[in-house]
C-alpha cells in the first residue's frame, strides 16, 4: 500500500504521489542568488534604513496590519508638525471658579460703602415692634399634668456633649426619651471636649432644683444614681452597658431596642447623646421636649443674675431707640471655622491654623483615607459660617442704620481685630458682655466658656 498524503493528490507518470510542496520562503530570509563568478560584480549592500523600511513595508502588507499602525503614524505626523509650531500664537485657556464658590465680601463692601453711607436715612428698628404679637399675647402651649407616675422601668444615664445649644438639645432629648420609656432620668453629665474646655456641671449653668421640680409629674429626675445601683456595677460607670445610637434615631427605636435593655439591666447609659433623637416624633414626645426647653430650663442664679445686669446697661447706651437693640448670635469662633471647612481670606496663615483646629478638636475625622473636601462646593450650597462683615451686610441690607444698637452674642472671634473692624465701621453702637461688665464681674464664669 502506498501512503496517502494530504498536501497532493495528484499523480505523476509513474503513478508515485509527488512529495508535499515546500514552504514559501519568508521575505526575510530570502536571499538573492549571487552574480556568477564569470566576472560582473556583486550588488552592494541595502543601507539600513531601506532594509527597516523594506521590513516594515513586508510587514504591513503580507500582515494587512495597516489599520492597525494607520493610527500610530497618524499620531507621529501630527506630534512632528506641533514640533515645528510655535506656542506663541496659541490661545490658553484659564481656569475660572465658579460663580459663588470665592469669598468675595471684602470687595463687594468695599464697592458698596459710599452708598451705604450716603443713604442711612431708614430707621427699621423704630418699626420693627410696631406689632410684636400678631396673634395676640404669647400664651403656653403646654399643659401641665397632674398625674401620678407609675413604677420606673429603670435608670438612665447620658452624656450631653458638644457646645451650649447641643448640649440643652440633648438635654431636652434625654427627657423626652425618659418620659416615653417610663425611666429615672439622672441629671445628664457634660462632656469635656478639647475645643471648648468646659469642666462645668449641671448646676454650674442650670437651675437643677427647679429643673426637677417641674418635671416632678412627667418625668422622674435625680441628681445621682442611687448607690445600691452603683453597687451592682462596682461603682464603675463603664461597667453599665452603653448604647451606642445613631444620629436622629426614631423613638420607636428606643422602644424596640433601648427599653428591653433598660428592664433587664435598671440601668443604662447614652454615649454621645447629641442629635440622637429624630424631631420627627409623637405629641406626647415633642410635648416633652418643649416643657424642658421652655419650663425646666432655667439659668443658674448667678448667670442670670448677670444677664440681668448686662440687659440693663445696654439698654441704657441705645437711650436714642427708647432701650432697643438686637442682639446677634455671631458664630464666627475658630472652632466652627475650622469645621465647616471653609476658605476665607486669610491666606496660608489660615489654612494653617485651621487644619491645627481640626485635628486638635476631632483627631483624623478630616483626614481620613478618601475623604475629600470641597471648600467651593460648601459656600456654593451655603453652608459657610456667616463673617462679622456680612452680617452687618444684611443688617445693613435690611434697613438698620448706623445708630443702631447691637449687643453681640458670641465665643471668641477668629482674628476679631481683623474681621471685626468692617462690622464696627457699619455699627459703631455694638456692645459685647467684655464692653457691658468689668472684668471683676466676668472673673466667676472665666473657667467655662459655656456659662461665659
Amino acid at each position: 500500500m502506498v501512503p496517502h498524503h494530504a498536501y497532493n493528490r495528484l499523480g505523476s507518470g509513474g503513478g508515485t504521489p509527488s512529495p508535499p510542496a515546500s514552504p514559501r520562503r519568508s521575505p526575510r530570509t530570502h536571499r538573492r542568488p549571487s552574480k556568477s563568478a564569470s566576472g560582473r560584480a556583486l550588488q552592494a549592500p541595502r543601507s539600513l534604513v531601506q532594509r527597516m523600511a523594506w521590513m516594515l513595508l513586508s510587514l504591513l502588507l503580507r500582515r494587512q496590519a495597516i489599520f492597525l499602525f494607520a493610527p500610530l503614524l497618524y499620531v507621529a505626523g501630527m506630534l512632528f508638525y506641533m514640533g515645528t509650531v510655535s506656542l506663541e500664537g496659541v490661545p490658553r485657556i484659564i481656569s475660572r471658579p465658579a460663580s459663588g464658590s470665592m469669598y468675595r465680601s471684602p470687595q463687594l463692601y468695599q464697592r458698596l460703602r459710599p452708598d451705604m453711607n450716603a443713604d442711612n436715612s431708614s430707621d427699621v428698628l423704630a418699626t420693627v415692634w410696631r406689632h410684636p404679637y400678631k396673634g395676640g399675647m404669647w400664651r403656653p402651649c403646654i399643659n401641665m399634668t397632674m398625674n401620678e407616675l407609675p413604677d420606673s422601668n429603670g435608670y438612665i444615664y447620658v452624656e450631653a456633649n458638644g457646645g451650649l445649644n447641643q448640649q440643652r438639645a440633648s438635654i431636652c432629648n434625654a427627657v423626652a426619651v425618659a418620659g416615653y420609656l417610663n425611666a429615672t432620668l439622672v441629671i445628664p453629665n457634660f462632656h469635656y471636649h478639647s475645643i471648648w474646655r468646659d469642666p462645668s456641671k449641671f448646676k454650674d449653668i442650670y437651675d437643677e432644683e427647679h429643673f426637677i421640680h417641674t418635671l416632678k409629674n412627667d418625668v422622674r429626675v435625680v441628681d445621682k444614681v442611687p448607690d445600691f445601683m452603683m453597687e451592682r456595677f462596682g461603682h464603675n460607670m463603664s461597667n453599665v452597658h452603653n448604647f451606642k445610637i445613631k444620629a436622629w434615631s426614631s423613638i420607636q427605636y428606643y422602644k424596640d431596642a433601648v427599653l428591653p435593655k433598660l428592664i433587664e439591666e435598671k440601668f443604662i447609659r447614652i454615649s454621645p447623646f447629641a442629635n440622637r433623637l429624630s424631631f420627627d416624633a409623637p405629641s406626647t414626645v415633642q410635648r416633652l421636649r418643649c416643657l424642658a426647653n421652655f419650663e425646666a430650663l432655667r439659668f443658674s442664679k448667678p448667670i442670670a443674675t448677670l444677664a440681668e445686669k448686662l440687659i440693663s446697661r445696654i439698654k441704657e447706651r441705645s437711650i436714642d431707640n427708647n432701650g432697643r437693640y438686637i442682639a446677634v448670635h455671631l458664630r464666627f469662633e475658630e472652632d466652627m471655622v475650622a469645621f465647616s471647612c471653609c476658605i476665607f481670606d486669610g491666606g496660608e496663615e489660615e489654612n494653617q491654623d485651621m487644619n491645627a483646629a481640626r485635628e486638635r478638636g476631632w483627631r483624623g475625622k478630616f483626614t481620613k483615607p478618601g475623604r475629600v473636601i470641597r471648600p467651593g462646593v460648601i459656600r456654593m450650597n451655603g453652608k459657610c459660617p456667616l463673617t462679622p462683615l456680612e452680617v452687618g451686610l444684611i443688617l445693613q441690607g435690611m434697613g438698620f442704620s448706623n445708630n443702631t444698637a447691637i449687643y453681640l452674642a458670641s465665643g471668641k472671634i477668629y482674628k476679631a481685630e481683623k474681621t471685626m473692624a468692617p462690622l464696627l465701621e457699619m455699627f459703631p453702637l455694638l456692645q459685647t458682655k467684655e464692653t457691658l461688665a468689668s472684668a471683676e464681674e466676668l472673673a466667676p464664669f472665666k473657667d467655662g466658656c459655656c456659662r461665659l
